[in-house]
C-alpha cells in the first residue's frame, strides 16, 4: 500500500515550498496535515475507543458485581496484545495509519457488546472471546498511535504533544465516566451497572473507529516549519519480521522493558481493589471522572517540564524521571497507609461521594494514581520519542513497549484473579514502577542526544535532496 501520489501530497501541503526561514502564520498548526491536527485527531479516535474501554474497565470488573468475567477477558486481551503489541509496528509499516487504526478501533465496539451479552446470559465465554478479538485489534491500535504521536511532531515539541494526546485522549475516561454515573444515579443499590450504559460506550467506539479514516499518512504531514514528518517506505514481511525479532537484543528496549511492565501492572489492582472495592456503583463512576480528568493534568504537567524546563534535552529527561520518581513515592505511601486498613480485602464500607471526610480521602488517592499514571506513561513515551525520529522505527519500538506493557497486565489480571493478597500487589507495583526510574536515567544517559538540531536538519537536507519535500525514512 502507497503513501499516496506526489500530486496528492502537494495539494495537502502548499506549505511545503515555503522558504523554511519565513515566520510561519499563526495559524499555519490548525492545517489538516499539520502534526497539531493531526495528533488532535488520533487523540480523539483514542477518546472513543480505548478511553471509553478506560472508563469500563475502571469501574472494576468491566462494571460487573463478579469481577471474574472481566478479569479472564483482561487476562486474554492483553496476551493478545502483547503478541500484536510487539508486531502492530510491523504491520503499520505494511498497511500504513488508516488501514491498521481502522482494523485496530473496529474491535471494541465488540468487547462492550460482549459485556451487554453478559448482563442477559452471564455466559463468560463470549466475554473472554471478545477480550482476545480487542487484544489484537488494540495491539495495531496502539502501534499505530506510537507511531503518529512520537514522529509527526518537530523533536523540540514531542513532550508537548505527548501531553496534548494524554489530555484528549484522556477526556474519554472523563466522559466516559460521566456515562454509568448518571445512568446509574438512582441505582444506590444495585451491583451491575445497566445496558444504557454499555449501548453509550458501543456507540463512542463505532464513532472512533470511523474517525481513523481521517487520519493522514507521514508522508503528508507538514510541519511549521516546512519539514515533513518523515515518510515510511513500507517493507517486506520478512524485513519488518526480521526487525521485531532485532528488538529484543536491543539494549535500549531491555532498559525500557521494567517500565513498560510495570505501566499497565498496577491497573488490576487500582480499578478492582481500589475503585472496585471501595465504593458503591455510582461513586465508582463518578470517581472515573476525576481519576481520568487527573491523567489530564499530569499528561500537561509532565509535557511543559519535558520541553521546557532546561535548553538541555538530556537535562529535561533527568528533572521529568526525578519528579516522577518522587511524586510516585508519596502516592505509593499513601496507597500503602489506604491498604492496610483492609488487609483482608474486604474494604469496611461502600463509600458513596456524599460520605464527606471519609470518603475524601480514598478518593484522593484514586485521584492520586491517575496522576501518576499519566507522567508515568508520558515520561515512556517521551524518552522513546528520543531515541529516534523516523516513524518506521517508532512504530516498532512503541509497538515493543506496548507489547511488553501487555504482557505485565495479562499477569496482573491473573494475579488479582487467584486471589493474591492485596498488600502484595501493592508492594509489588511499587517496586515496579521505582526499579524503573535508574534504568530510565541510564536510556537518557547512554541514548539520548543532547540536542535535536541535526535532526532538523537532516529532514531539511532530505527535503532539498528529493525536491518534493519528502523526509527521510530513516
Amino acid at each position: 500500500m502507497g503513501l499516496g501520489s506526489e500530486g496528492d501530497a502537494g495539494r495537502d501541503v502548499d506549505i511545503g515550498n515555503r522558504d523554511p526561514n519565513q515566520t510561519p502564520s499563526p495559524f499555519s498548526s490548525l492545517r489538516y496535515n499539520s502534526p497539531f491536527v493531526q495528533v488532535c485527531l488520533i487523540g480523539l479516535v483514542c477518546f472513543c475507543c480505548p478511553g471509553m474501554f478506560n472508563a469500563l474497565s475502571g469501574m472494576g470488573g468491566g462494571g460487573q458485581v463478579d469481577h471474574a468475567a472481566a478479569n479472564n477477558a483482561n487476562t486474554a486481551l492483553y496476551t493478545t496484545f502483547a503478541v500484536f503489541g510487539i508486531l502492530g509496528g510491523g504491520i503499520y509499516n505494511l498497511l500504513g495509519p488508516r488501514l491498521t487504526l481502522l482494523a485496530g478501533c473496529s474491535t471494541y465496539s465488540l468487547y462492550a457488546g460482549s459485556f451487554l451479552y453478559y448482563n442477559h446470559y452471564s455466559h463468560q465465554p463470549f466475554v473472554v472471546f471478545s477480550g482476545a478479538v480487542l487484544g489484537v485489534g488494540a495491539g495495531l491500535l496502539w502501534a499505530g498511535q506510537g507511531a503518529i504521536m512520537t514522529s509527526y511532531p518537530p523533536p523540540r515539541r514531542k513532550g508537548s504533544y505527548i501531553s496534548l494526546f494524554w489530555t484528549i485522549f484522556n477526556m474519554g475516561g472523563v466522559v466516559g465516566g460521566l456515562i454509568p454515573f448518571i445512568l446509574n444515579y438512582h441505582r444506590t443499590d444495585a451491583v451491575s451497572v445497566n445496558d444504557g450504559t454499555y449501548i453509550a460506550f458501543m456507540c463512542f467506539m463505532g464513532a472512533g473507529a470511523l474517525l481513523s479514516l481521517s487520519i493522514l499518512p507521514p508522508s503528508r504531514v507538514v510541519r511549521d516549519d516546512s519539514t515533513r514528518a518523515t515518510a515510511v517506505a513500507y517493507s517486506d514481511t520478512r524485513t519488518e519480521a526480521v526487525e521485531i525479532l532485532k528488538l529484543f537484543a536491543n539494549w535500549k528496549m531491555l532498559l525500557i522493558v521494567p517500565a513498560a511492565w510495570a505501566s499497565n501492572f498496577f491497573y488490576s489492582y487500582q480499578f478492582n481493589n481500589v475503585n472496585g472495592l471501595l465504593f458503591n456503583l455510582r461513586t465508582k463512576g463518578l470517581n472515573n471522572v476525576f481519576y481520568w480528568g487527573a491523567q489530564m493534568l499530569g499528561s500537561m504537567g509532565i509535557g511543559y517540564l519535558l520541553d521546557f524546563s532546561f535548553k538541555s534535552r538530556r537535562m529535561r529527561g533527568y528533572f521529568g524521571i526525578g519528579v516522577v520518581a518522587v511524586l510516585g513515592t508519596a502516592i505509593w505511601a499513601g496507597g500503602l497507609a489506604n491498604q492496610l486498613r483492609y488487609t483482608g480485602g474486604k474494604s469496611l464500607n461502600e463509600l458513596d461521594f456524599k460520605d464527606g471526610r471519609e470518603y475524601a480521602g480514598p478518593f484522593v488517592l484514586y485521584f492520586s494514581y491517575g496522576l501518576l499514571d499519566a507522567m508515568f506513561q508520558s515520561l515512556c513515551y517521551w524518552v522513546i520519542g528520543a531515541l529516534a525520529d523516523d516513524s518506521e522505527t517508532l512504530s516498532r519500538y512503541s509497538g515493543f513497549y506496548k507489547g511488553v506493557q501487555s504482557a505485565g497486565a495479562a499477569v496482573a489480571w491473573q494475579v488479582d484473579t487467584r486471589g493474591t493478597p492485596l498488600l502484595s500487589q501493592l508492594i509489588v507495583n511499587w517496586s515496579l514502577t521505582t526499579i524503573s526510574y535508574p534504568l530510565l536515567v541510564v536510556l537518557v544517559v547512554l541514548a539520548v542526544r543532547d540536542e535535536d538540531s541535526s535532526e532538523d536538519g537532516e529532514s531539511k537536507i532530505a527535503m532539498d535532496e528529493q525536491g518534493n519535500g519528502v523526509g527521510k525514512t530513516g
